[in-house]
C-alpha cells in the first residue's frame, strides 16, 4: 500500500502514488537542498555579520567614509576595509577608539553631519555584542598577572605585620608604573638584585621586631637631643661666647659644630650594682662645597662621671657613622653622661660646616644574667615561656607561627609550608648558644622572604568546570579591599569575615568602616598623587624667580644688562684677559646689579611648606567629596576649596581670614575663578615648565584624566614649540601666538587642535599657581572652543562646560582610573561593559561618590577572576642563596 503525505497538505498528483521508498528518497533531497540553502547562507555570512551590513555599514558610509574610506585615510584610519571581516579580533583595538571618539563627540568632526542617538547606540550595540562579545549576563572580569607588594605596600604591610616602621624609599629601588599607576602587576617584576634586598629586609625587620632570646639586659636609650647643652659655645677665633648650635627642626639628634667650643650632658639613674655597657651611635657629618676642601679638625670626648670612655681627633670623614660599645661599672645612684667638643684648628679657613651628630646613647645594664630582663615587646611574639621538651617546643612553634603565617601570606598557610617552618625554626635553637626565639626569628625571616609573602596570591571559590567567571575566595577578596583601600593587608575583622565566608555579605558596612579608618587615608594619598600626579608637586621644578619676571612690566635697562653680560662674561664671550679695562669695570657692575637683584628673595616661592599644603588641598578636596558622598562633578566645579594661611596668601585670598598652618574647607567668593581640581596649585604647577606655564601639558592633563581621550604620542623629530615664534620680529610673542603658529603645521595640528584650548583656558594661572591676568605686558586670551564645539571665555566657563556637557565622559574615565587602581592592571575592551554600568549607575544617582565605590567593588573584574589553577604549596627559601630566593619566586 502506498505511503501518502498528510492530507492537509496540498501536495503534487506526481507523488500521491510513489512508493515509500520513493518518497524517502524525496525527503531526503529536499532535507539536503534545505541544509545547503543554510550553508550557503552561512558562506554569505560567515561571522554572523548581518548586522554589520544592515545596521552599522550604512551609518559609517554616511558619516565616516568621507575621511576614513573610499581612499581617504585621515590620520591613518581606514574604515571600508573592515567590512571584509568587521568582527576579527585585530581589529578590536580600531573598534575601541572608535567607540570612545563616538561617545566623546570627537567624531565626527563638529562642522560634519552627525549621527542621530539612535544610530550611535546601534553602533555602541553592535561593537560590543559582535566585535568584544561582551555577555552581559557574564562580564569577563580578566585576569591579573599575580601582584608584587610596591614599595607603598611593603611598607605598610610591615607595619601592620610587625609593627616596623622600615624605610622602603631608602632600601628598595622606585616601582616601575604602568596605565598611570605604580601597584600593576604586570610592572612589578622581581630581579634578582631586588629579591636579595628582600632577604636583606626581612632579616633587618625580624631583628628589629622580633626578641632572639627570653631574657636580656635592661636597655635605657638617650637621644641626642635629650642631652642638655651645659655652657655656651666658644668661637675659635674671638674667644666670644656664641649660642649653642640648635637641633634641626623635627630632628632627634645632637649636633655640635666643629669649630665652637661646646658640652652638653645628661643624667640616668641606676638601680643596682652591676656592670654596664654604654654604645655610643654618632656621625662626622659635613656639608659639601664643589671643589674646596675644610681641614678643619676637632678632639671629640665622651664621659661618664667624669671618666674619659671614648677620645678621639676627627677631621672631614664624609658622614661616616660610628657604633661604639664601652663597659664600665655602675652603682646605685645618679651618673652623668657628657660630650665635650674642642676645635683643634682656630686658623684653618671655615669651608665644609664640618659637625658632629650624636643620634644616641644606649645604656644597658646590669650585664649580670640574674639581672636580666623580659625585653620588650616579648609578650607580643611570646605569649608564654618556652617549654622545654623537643616534642613540646615544637608544638609551640607551630602554635606562634600558624597565626602569623596566615597574617602574612593572607591566607591560612598549608601544613607542609607549616612543617617545614618549624623545622627550620627547630635547626636553628637546636644549634650550640642559639635561643629559641632565635629559630622563630629565623622562620620569621623566611616567611617575609617568601613569594607568597611578596606576591598576593589568589584562590577562587568552588565553580563547577564550563560554568561562569569563578569568584575568588574571600580571603582573596579580603586582599583585593585591604590593598585598594588601606595600601596593606587585611585586619583582624576582614580575617575573621573571609574565614567565615561572611564578607561579600556585608560589603556595605565594611566599605564604610574601612573608609573611617585612619588608613583610608593612604587610599587618597596614593590614588590622588597618581591620577592627579599631585606627588610630583614635592619635586617639580619651578623657578620662581623667572616665573615672576615674565609678569613683570618689561625693564629695557635689566634687559641691556643681561645682553651685555653675555657679551663680557657670559658663555660665548670675551675672554677675561681680552676685555678693556672700561669692559672689565663695567662688567663688575653689571655683576654687583645681577647680585643685589639675586640677593633679593621673589615675592613668592614655592618651598617645602607650601607645596605640601597644596598636595593637602587636592587630597583634602578628593577625601571630602567621597567621605561625604558628594557628586563627583565637584572635582571639576565647586564653591570650595580647602586652604591654610600660607596658601590662602599665596593664592591671594588674604580677606577671607584663614590663619595658622591647618588646612581647613574654605567656601571661596562667588567670582572666584578656583573651586576643582584643575584650578589647585598642586596640578597647576605639575603641568608647567620650569620658567613658564604649559598649556600643551595642561591641556594633555585635562584630556587624559578628566576626558579620557588623551592624544596619541608625539610621532619622533617633532619641531619644538619655540621654533615657531621665531618667525615673529616686531615683539615677543605670547604663548598663543605660538601655539597657534606651531598648530598650523599639519604634522602637529590634530593632536593640539584638542589641547590647546583646555590648556589656554588655564593661563590666568601661572606655573607657581598663581592668578594673573597679564604676561609680558600683554592682556592674556583665555578663551577657546573645545573640538566638540562649545565656546568659552575663561576657565569658569570650561568647568561649567565641562560638568553640564561631559560629565558622563569625566564619570567614565574616573571609573577607569579608579578600577585600573583597584585591580592592578590595565583595562581592555572586554571591561567596557563593566565601566558602563557603573557608569550608568552615576548618572542614575546624581554622581554620587558611594556609587563609584561600590560599582568598582560590585564588578564582576573586582569580585571574579577567569578560571586559574592552583599554584604549588610554597618552598621556603635558603637564606643563605639568593639564587635559590630568585628561583622561588613565581
Amino acid at each position: 500500500m502506498p505511503t501518502v503525505p498528510p492530507s492537509n497538505l496540498q501536495t503534487p498528483d506526481f507523488l500521491v502514488n510513489l512508493s515509500s521508498a520513493s518518497w524517502q528518497t524525496v525527503v531526503t533531497i529536499v532535507l539536503l537542498a534545505f541544509l545547503a540553502t543554510v550553508n550557503l547562507a552561512r558562506a554569505a555570512d560567515p561571522r554572523g555579520d548581518r548586522p554589520f551590513r544592515q545596521e552599522v555599514e550604512p551609518v559609517l558610509r554616511e558619516f565616516c567614509y568621507d575621511c576614513h574610506g573610499e581612499g581617504a585615510h585621515k590620520g591613518g584610519v581606514t574604515l571600508d576595509d573592515l567590512s571584509a571581516d568587521p568582527t576579527h579580533p585585530e581589529k578590536r583595538d580600531l573598534w575601541w577608539k572608535a567607540l570612545k571618539n563616538v561617545r566623546a563627540n570627537l567624531m565626527p568632526p563638529e562642522k560634519k553631519p552627525q549621527p542621530t542617538d539612535a544610530q550611535k547606540q546601534a553602533l555602541e550595540a553592535w561593537i560590543k555584542a559582535s566585535v568584544f562579545q561582551v555577555d552581559t549576563s557574564n562580564p569577563d572580569p580578566g585576569q591579573v598577572t599575580v601582584r608584587r607588594l610596591n614599595r607603598v605596600e611593603y611598607h605598610n604591610t610591615i607595619q601592620d605585620l610587625l609593627g616596623v616602621d622600615f624605610d622602603t624609599q631608602a632600601e628598595f629601588p622606585p616601582d616601575d608604573s604602568g596605565h598611570g599607576f605604580d601597584n600593576i602587576g604586570d610592572v612589578l617584576t622581581l630581579s634578582p638584585m631586588l629579591m636579595e634586598k628582600y632577604l636583606a629586609a626581612a632579616r633587618t625587620i625580624v631583628t628589629k621586631a622580633v626578641p632572639a632570646a627570653a631574657k636580656v639586659p635592661a636597655e635605657t636609650v638617650i637621644r641626642g637631643k635629650d642631652f642638655r647643652r651645659s655652657d655656651l659655645g666658644v668661637d675659635r677665633k674671638t674667644n666670644s661666647s656664641v649660642a649653642p648650635t640648635s637641633t634641626p627642626k623635627g630632628g632627634s639628634a645632637l649636633t655640635l659644630s666643629y669649630y665652637e667650643s661646646a658640652s652638653a650632658s645628661n643624667r640616668f639613674h641606676v638601680k643596682q650594682d652591676g656592670r654596664y655597657q654604654f654604645v655610643l651611635d654618632f656621625a662626622a657629618n659635613e656639608r659639601h662645597v664643589e671643589n674646596q676642601f675644610d681641614y678643619n679638625k676637632c678632639r671629640f670626648v665622651f664621659k661618664v662621671d667624669g671618666e674619659i670612655l671614648f677620645e678621639q681627633e676627627f677631621t672631614r670623614e664624609n658622614g661616616r657613622a660610628l657604633h661604639l660599645s664601652f663597659e664600665r661599672a655602675g652603682s646605685v645612684g645618679d651618673h652623668d653622661l657628657a660630650f665635650e667638643l674642642t676645635p683643634l684648628t682656630p686658623d684653618q679657613k671655615q669651608v665644609r660646616s664640618l659637625t658632629m651628630r650624636v643620634d644616641s646613647v644606649t645604656v644597658r645594664g646590669p650585664l649580670e644574667p640574674k639581672f636580666w630582663v623580659r625585653p620588650q615587646n616579648y609578650e607580643r611574639f611570646f605569649p608564654k615561656d618556652a617549654p622545654e621538651g623537643q616534642t613540646e617546643r615544637r608544638e609551640y612553634v607551630r602554635e606562634l607561627l600558624t597565626p602569623f603565617v596566615q597574617k602574612a601570606f593572607r591566607r591560612p598557610g598549608d601544613q607542609k609550608t607549616l612543617d617545614r617552618l618549624v623545622a627550620l625554626a627547630e635547626s636553628t635553637y637546636g644549634q650550640t648558644g642559639k635561643a629559641f626565639e632565635a629559630g622563630v626569628g629565623q622562620a620569621m625571616v623566611a616567611v617575609l622572604a617568601s613569594p607568597r609573602f611578596l606576591f598576593r596570591e589568589e584562590s577562587t571559590e568552588p565553580t563547577p568546570t564550563g560554568k561562569s567567571h569563578p569568584l575568588v575566595d574571600e580571603y582573596a577578596l579580603a586582599s583585593r579591599l585591604s590593598y585598594f583601600f588601606w595600601a596593606s593587608m587585611p585586619d583582624e575583622e576582614l580575617f575573621r569575615l573571609g574565614e567565615a565566608h561572611r564578607l561579600r555579605s556585608q560589603l556595605t558596612q565594611q566599605v564604610k568602616r574601612m573608609m573611617a579608618d585612619s588608613r583610608f587615608d593612604g587610599f587618597i594619598r596614593n590614588f590622588t598623587g597618581q591620577w592627579l600626579q599631585t606627588r610630583d608637586i614635592e619635586s617639580v621644578s619651578i623657578d620662581a624667580r623667572q616665573v615672576l619676571a615674565r609678569e613683570a612690566a618689561p625693564d629695557p635697562e635689566a634687559e641691556h644688562r643681561s645682553k651685555r653680560f653675555k657679551e663680557l662674561g657670559g658663555s660665548g664671550g670675551k675672554s677675561e684677559e681680552k676685555l678693556t679695562p672700561e669692559e672689565k669695570k663695567e662688567l663688575a657692575e653689571i655683576r654687583a646689579a645681577l647680585g643685589r637683584r639675586f640677593s633679593t628673595p621673589p615675592r613668592a616661592e614655592l618651598n617645602s611648606d607650601l607645596r605640601r599644603a597644596m598636595r593637602q588641598e587636592t587630597e583634602k578636596v578628593f577625601a571630602y567629596v567621597l567621605t561625604e558622598d558628594h557628586n563627583l562633578l565637584e572635582l571639576i566645579e565647586s564653591n570650595y576649596t580647602f586652604l591654610n594661611e600660607r596658601l590662602a596668601k599665596h593664592y591671594g585670598l588674604t580677606h577671607l581670614d584663614v590663619l595658622g598652618d591647618e588646612i581647613r574647607r574654605v567656601t571661596l567668593p562667588t567670582d572666584s575663578p578656583r573651586g576643582g581640581v584643575l584650578t589647585q596649585g598642586s596640578v597647576l604647577a605639575v603641568t608647567s615648565n620650569p620658567t613658564r606655564t604649559s598649556p600643551v601639558k595642561r591641556g594633555l592633563f585635562v584630556l587624559d584624566n578628566i576626558l579620557g581621550t588623551p592624544p596619541p604620542p608625539p610621532p619622533p623629530d617633532i619641531p619644538p614649540l619655540e621654533d615657531a615664534s621665531k618667525v615673529i620680529k616686531d615683539h615677543v610673542p605670547t604663548l598663543r601666538e605660538t601655539l597657534e603658529l606651531h598648530r598650523g603645521k599639519p604634522l602637529c595640528s590634530s593632536c593640539h587642535n584638542r589641547m590647546d584650548p583646555l590648556g589656554l583656558a588655564l593661563e590666568n594661572f601661572n606655573a607657581m599657581g598663581m592668578f594673573r591676568e597679564t604676561e609680558r605686558s600683554q592682556t592674556l586670551d583665555v578663551t577657546g572652543k573645545l573640538l566638540s564645539g562649545e565656546s568659552f571665555t575663561n576657565v569658569v566657563e570650561l568647568k561649567h562646560i565641562l560638568v553640564e556637557k561631559h560629565a558622563v565622559e569625566f564619570y567614565r574615565t574616573l571609573t577607569e582610573k579608579m578600577l585600573t587602581y583597584a585591580l592592578g592592571r590595565g583595562l581592555e575592551y572586554y571591561d567596557v561593559e563593566t565601566v558602563d554600568r557603573v557608569v550608568d549607575r552615576l548618572v542614575k544617582s546624581g554622581g554620587h561618590a558611594s556609587v563609584l565605590l561600590a560599582g568598582i567593588i560590585e564588578s564582576a573584574p573586582f569580585q571574579k577572576t577567569r578560571r586559574i589553577e592552583r599554584t604549588e604549596a610554597f618552598q621556603p627559601v635558603d637564606l643563605n642563596s639568593s639564587q635559590d630566593a630568585a628561583q622561588n619566586t613565581p
